[in-house]
């Protein structure tokens, strides 16, 4: 049974989106079956893996329109890692679902007609704590927080962790930190490091080894619909996601 990760932070510009390509791919590259679901209506997840979607293959086909969720499971570039892609329709969800009962649940419920297929399955939320973000937790085994390493990096992770115990009291028991990841590092400048270890000290174990550094690679690598690890697999950006796939995969070594 694969395990799912939601990768959330309710404050934009962290490197959730990155960190939910780039860890996918490189998970996939490790050996690992992977399904990436972009729960984002910014489907930016989506068109990073270099695909598009349609009116009947998108998460929102899959979780409103009636559409199979295996017929919405994609190829990417990478041969073990699939996407079920999204779109700006997607933004319409959370009102469709207001008045649906056990509308909380609904991502779940389609996630485990596939589950079974995978090693990991990656979430990745929208920029806010939505209905689109508690489906993901209420689906998620745990999640992964990506914090950008600047002078605000704790704020809005308190109203976070709130959601998550909230979560975890209300509709699923059984959700976890997988871990803190440290985005952003400028390693030349005093602050930089100054958050890493406030971040360390504050989360302790719960704050992954590896750290993602300011890479203009990785920023480059969206334009061109491609994971790091296929537009530049030597640049420090795809070095430090491969350690990461590596550092997920051994925190979940027997599991």
């Amino acid at each position: 049974m694969g395990k799912i990760i939601a990768i959330a932070n309710q404050k934009g510009g962290v490197g959730k989106t990155t960190t939910s390509v780039n860890l996918s791919a490189c998970l996939a590259e490790a050996g690992k079956k992977v399904l990436m679901v972009d729960l984002d209506p910014q489907g930016n997840t989506t068109s990073g893996l270099g695909r598009t979607v349609n009116s009947r293959n998108s998460i929102y086909d899959a979780m409103l329109g009636g559409a199979p969720v295996k017929n919405c499971v994609q190829d990417t570039a990478i041969k073990k890692l699939k996407l079920i892609g999204s779109d700006i329709r997607l933004a319409g969800a959370e009102v469709e679902l207001v008045s649906v009962n056990e509308r909380e649940f609904y991502l779940k419920k389609l996630l485990g007609a596939v589950r079974d297929e995978f090693d990991f399955i990656l979430v990745d939320c929208p920029p806010s704590l939505s209905l689109l973000t508690i489906n993901a937790l209420a689906a998620a085994d745990t999640i992964l927080i990506p914090i950008q390493c600047e002078y605000y990096a704790l704020e809005g992770v308190t109203s976070l962790m709130n959601t998550v115990n909230r979560v975890k009291r209300t509709i699923n028991p059984r959700l976890e930190i997988e871990g803190i990841l440290l985005t952003m590092l400028d390693g030349r400048t005093n602050l930089g490091l100054q958050v890493v270890d406030q971040v360390k000290k504050h989360f302790k174990k719960a704050v992954f080894a590896t750290t993602i550094p300011r890479n203009v690679r990785l920023g480059e690598a969206p334009s061109h619909g491609q994971p790091i690890n296929l537009y530049d697999p030597r640049s420090s950006g795809a070095m430090a996601y491969e350690a990461l796939a590596k550092e997920v995969i051994k925190r979940n070594k027997g599991k």
